[in-house]
């Protein structure tokens, strides 16, 4: 596996780079809607101090590794960020990584989260990963549907007690081997 951190990708409508501190105002939209994050694993932030914190104590330290992919999706168009995708758990030994990502509402059904899967996983290939996977929320349908149009395929679903939100969840989980 190439040793990179988050190299900037351009696809037909978005910019994949690194988050910066003028990102603040996009970002606060994006984690702060109860919607958008209803399925991820963490509560709304409550404002732009709490995200500035997010940013620096979590974002600029994936920034740090020798070893990240962690993107603000910029529209390009209006240059505006519209969401985020990264992978975590990244494994040297096995090539393998969990996708994941947000979007912001108003992009919801446009194919922008499709694009960016995509675009990452090509990227993600061509530095030597070997798979990848990725889970959702059996209520979050459109999620699957996004993960199956990015070319991975449903593996098994299992039940887990989802912290820090403390409910019970049946995630699906899906898989695309890249070599």
């Amino acid at each position: 596996m190439k040793k990179l951190n988050t190299p900037t990708i351009n696809t037909e409508r978005l910019i994949l780079r690194k988050f910066t501190d003028s990102d603040l105002k996009d970002m606060y939209e994006i984690y702060s809607d109860e919607e958008v994050n209803k399925f991820l694993p963490w509560f709304p932030f409550q404002s732009i101090a709490e995200t500035k914190e997010y940013l620096d104590t979590k974002i600029y330290k994936k920034y740090e590794e020798e070893i990240a992919y962690f993107y603000a999706i910029e529209e390009q168009a209006g240059h505006k960020v519209i969401g985020y995708i990264g992978v975590s758990g990244i494994k040297e030994e096995e090539g393998s990584a969990e996708l994941g990502y947000g979007i912001l509402k108003g992009f919801w059904g446009k194919g922008i989260a499709t694009e960016a899967s995509k675009a990452i996983l090509q990227r993600l290939k061509q530095d030597g990963f070997k798979f990848i996977i990725a889970t959702h929320d059996v209520n979050n349908i459109g999620s699957g549907k996004v993960l199956e149009k990015s070319g991975m395929t449903y593996q098994y679903s299992y039940n887990e007690q989802w912290q820090p939100k403390n409910i019970p969840v049946t995630f699906k989980l899906y898989r695309i081997d890249l070599n």
